[in-house]
């Protein structure tokens, strides 16, 4: 049976609707709970597939963290390995980060709720995600951090508030700032877990995000699941994904 790793940071931010696709897909679920677990009893290059889920601390804030420098290694050595690699939200920081990418504040405030996507220039690397953002699905959005796009990557997505939603990294490798993991039957744990901040960002409040969760459900799920189905086949065909400036091989 293959390994699904997922380095965890929160516990309400877990594989969400992503874990039973994972065992249908044949992978067998280990979460890593970081922060409380030892990088130095895991290698990074024995899973089938890392998944660096999301938190609320900044991928660069090291000294208050001091794990985030350790993880942020331990991500880079399995990068430069090529082996399928996907983070979400902090995850893609994290990410972005190991490639050696600036990570830092966003200058246009939090980017908290429900939007669609806009079309990277190298969307069509992914067909699964264009469709996504052709349909123009709303996903969850849920941060305050952005980051440049590392080189070599491919720019896969951008929203209305911010260009940097997703990138493609070598075969199998993908970030996605957004939340398509994100079961909406549970939307009510991210509300409790990240109730200072809700009340603490302008013009944000529980029962909108509450409201338009549910609004939203029957298409975000439908889609998200398409999405995430055709990206796991994908990791068992192993195509090649070209970096910006590279011909598909």
């Amino acid at each position: 049976m293959k390994t699904a790793l997922a380095l965890r940071h929160l516990a309400s931010e877990d594989l969400g609707q992503l874990a039973p696709l994972l065992n249908a897909s044949g992978y067998r679920i280990r979460y890593f709970e970081v922060g409380v677990d030892a990088f130095i009893d895991l290698s990074p290059l024995d899973a089938d597939l890392v998944i660096v889920l999301g938190g609320p601390v900044a991928a660069y804030d090291v000294d208050a963290y001091p794990w985030l420098r350790t993880e942020t290694a331990w991500l880079r050595a399995r990068l430069l390995e090529d082996l399928p690699t996907l983070g979400i939200g902090l995850g893609a920081q994290l990410m972005a980060a190991a490639l050696h990418a600036r990570v830092y504040p966003g200058s246009d405030g939090k980017e908290i709720g429900w939007a669609s996507l806009q079309p990277g220039p190298q969307l069509d690397v992914l067909p699964c995600l264009r469709e996504l953002v052709q349909q123009q699905t709303p996903v969850l959005h849920w941060h305050g951090d952005t980051f440049d796009l590392p080189q070599g990557a491919c720019h896969l997505a951008a929203s209305t508030q911010y260009p940097q939603q997703a990138f493609a990294w070598g075969r199998h490798g993908l970030a996605l700032q957004f939340h398509l993991e994100v079961d909406v039957r549970t939307v009510e744990q991210w509300l409790v877990g990240h109730a200072h901040e809700i009340a603490h960002t302008r013009n944000l409040c529980p029962a909108r995000l509450r409201a338009d969760a549910q609004r939203h459900r029957r298409q975000f799920e439908s889609a998200s699941r398409r999405f995430w189905q055709a990206w796991l086949d994908s990791l068992r065909t192993r195509t090649v994904v070209p970096r910006a400036g590279q011909r598909r091989a």
